[in-house]
This record gives C-alpha cells, sequence and structure tokens, in this order.
C-alpha cells in the first residue's frame, strides 16, 4: 500500500491545477507557442529554463506518467458509470472493487483535473427574492419647471446620531413650495414604518386633488418596494426614481437635508436632547417653525405655507412650464459649465480678431 501510494502520491505539489509534475504544463504550453514565437523568451515569460524545456522534449514517458494516466481514465471510468457520487465514494469503490489503494485526497485532486463532481437532480433551494418596482425618472434636471404646488413631491431619510441615540427621520417635500408636508420618526435602523406612515400622510393629503402628483426617490429598497408603492394604486400619484449611485438626480433633497440638519444641530441643539419624547418635541418644533416662520431663499425668502397661500389666491404668475418640459440625463450645473465654456471660448475669439 505504502509503495503504492509514493508511487502515485509523492509528488502532489504537481496536482495544483491538474495532473502536471515537473513544469509539464509550462513545457507543453511553450511547445505549442515555439512555432510563432521564440523558445528562450516563451522559457523565460513562463519561469523556466530553455535546457529543461529540451530536456522535458527529450524525454521518454516514465511508469509514473503511465501509472497516473491509467488512473485518471480509470476515475472517469468509474464517475461514468455512478455519476450520482462524490470523490470519496469513488475512491471507496475501487479500493473495495478494484483493489487499488487510492487515498482520498488523491482522487479528489483527479476529480478537479477532470473538472467532475457528483451530479445530481436536487436542486439549490433559494428564497425568492421580494419584487421590486423600478419607475423611470421623470424629473432629472428640470426642477425648476415645476410650477405648482403639490406637482411633484421628494422624498428622503437622514439620520440624527448623537449621545445614546440613534433616530431616522423620513420627510417629504413640496418641491414648489419646499414646504414640509410629512414627517416620521425611526428609532431603529432600517425601519420601514416611517417610509410608509409618511405616504399615508401624503396620500390623504392629497385626497380629492385632481391633477396628478409626481412623488420621486431614490432606489432604496422601501421606496422600491410593493408594500410602499401598493398604496399609491388607485391614486393620482405617479412614481418617478433617481438613477442609481446619481444623487445628482436629487438635489432638492440633498440642499434641503443639509439645511436642516445643520439649523436642528446649531440653532435648536437637538444632540442636546436626552429624551426620545424631547427629541421628537424638538422636531415638531422644528417642523412648525421651517413652514410658517423660517424665510427660505428658494422661494424669495417667503415661507412655504405663506408662498402655497399667495399661489392659490392668484398672486404668483401661474407659469405652466412643467409640462413643457424636457428630460436630459445632464445634470443642470454640467451643462451650465459646457455653456460658459462655450461663450468664453466665443468671447474669446471675439477679442482676437476685434
Amino acid at each position: 500500500m505504502n509503495g503504492l501510494k509514493k508511487l502515485y502520491c509523492s509528488d502532489e505539489r504537481s496536482w495544483g491545477t491538474g495532473v502536471c509534475s515537473f513544469k509539464t504544463e509550462e513545457f507543453e504550453i511553450i511547445e505549442l507557442l515555439s512555432r510563432d514565437y521564440d523558445v528562450q523568451d516563451l522559457c523565460t515569460l513562463m519561469g523556466v529554463s530553455r535546457s529543461g524545456y529540451y530536456k522535458w522534449k527529450r524525454r521518454e514517458r516514465s511508469e509514473r506518467d503511465v501509472k497516473r494516466e491509467e488512473m485518471i481514465a480509470l476515475v472517469a471510468k468509474v464517475h461514468e458509470k455512478h455519476p450520482s457520487h462524490g470523490y470519496r465514494w469513488v475512491a471507496a469503490y475501487i479500493r473495495i472493487n478494484l483493489g487499488y489503494q487510492f487515498s482520498d485526497n488523491y482522487i479528489y485532486k483527479a476529480f478537479r483535473y477532470l473538472e467532475i463532481k457528483a451530479e445530481t437532480k436536487h436542486q439549490e433551494k433559494r428564497r425568492p427574492r421580494k419584487e421590486k418596482d423600478k419607475y423611470p425618472n421623470l424629473i432629472f434636471s428640470t426642477w425648476e419647471t415645476v410650477d405648482r404646488p403639490r406637482q411633484v413631491i421628494v422624498s428622503d431619510m437622514t439620520s440624527f446620531k448623537f449621545w445614546i441615540y440613534y433616530f431616522e427621520v423620513t420627510f417629504y417635500f413640496d418641491v414648489f413650495t419646499k414646504e414640509i408636508l410629512s414627517y416620521r420618526v425611526a428609532e431603529r435602523r432600517g425601519h420601514r414604518d416611517q417610509y410608509i406612515d409618511g405616504l399615508k400622510d401624503v396620500v390623504e393629503l392629497l385626497r380629492g386633488n385632481p391633477e396628478p402628483t409626481v412623488i420621486h426617490t431614490d432606489q432604496g429598497s422601501v421606496y422600491a418596494s410593493k408594500a410602499y408603492n401598493e398604496l399609491i394604486q388607485d391614486t393620482n400619484i405617479v412614481r418617478s426614481m433617481s438613477r442609481a449611485g446619481k444623487p445628482t438626480d436629487n438635489p432638492v433633497n440633498e440642499s434641503l437635508n443639509g439645511w436642516i440638519k445643520e439649523e436642528l444641530y446649531i440653532d435648536f441643539k437637538i444632540d442636546r436632547c436626552r429624551e426620545r419624547d424631547e427629541f421628537k418635541d424638538t422636531m415638531d418644533r422644528y417642523v412648525d417653525f421651517y413652514n410658517n416662520k423660517r424665510p427660505c431663499y428658494a422661494i424669495g425668502y417667503d415661507t412655504p405655507v405663506n408662498y402655497r397661500k399667495r399661489f392659490y389666491k392668484g398672486e404668483l404668475e401661474c407659469k405652466n412650464t412643467f409640462k413643457d418640459r424636457k428630460l436630459t440625463e445632464e445634470p443642470k450645473f454640467v451643462r451650465k459649465r459646457r455653456e460658459n465654456a462655450v461663450l468664453g471660448s466665443v468671447s474669446t475669439f471675439e477679442k482676437e480678431n476685434d
């Protein structure tokens, strides 16, 4: 048994990716390519000596090589007859029925060389993935064309981490008025209820509104979930999503979230809250301040609620621009840079030729 094992298994390092002892695989590649390339260059590339290659070419097949090839053919034959079994079973079968004392590890290497494995009828059971609804981007860089309240609503989540607390707050903003239409707080990372409860608030707010409303979000798992989007069935709400990994598709949220967090931390000292109820009370006070008292630069330093009221009183010009918007994937700031570069080139040309 030891003699057989020595004969077949002493050079196990030669099994790396198959049965190829003493650089056999490298030499075979060199021989294959030697018709088109210089042998010395090929030997250098493969990390072998030129003399070793020619010695290999002049070799006679050793008894070990012959025995190894016979063994591989034997393993292949047994596997072909019993394809449902793996290498351990095949090794045992050969030892019991054919009298060859091969180790399990040696047959495993033969399996790898032959690129075979046990076949099975059983399919791997996988839990079906939850369906995600993906919606097109209906806005891109046309945010400035929004021309009335409740026409486009954006939603996003931002987190607050301080002292021993972690809160996630999901906001729903009116793009035209910059008003916070709804906000919900969660105390657990990745909780979904605040997204859905906030959407329920918006659906109730829009009840009876004859005009369609676009709700734009990123591709977060909750926003894409079936449970979330089932809530807008039988409503005038149309879904829109940013492209994955493109924060420039939703600059309104990015900007508002930044300002809100800065004011909450600096002006409202929210990080000094030591009770959960105190955090929520602070959020209530801030949202009331934001909607009713805070001048907003984007709407001419008016407050969001007053700006909405002025629109419905007819005090603001109705531009009717949203329906005629032209969608482009290019962010607005990129387009402006390109246009400015063109204008700069024209101006330089005119000066040089004046």
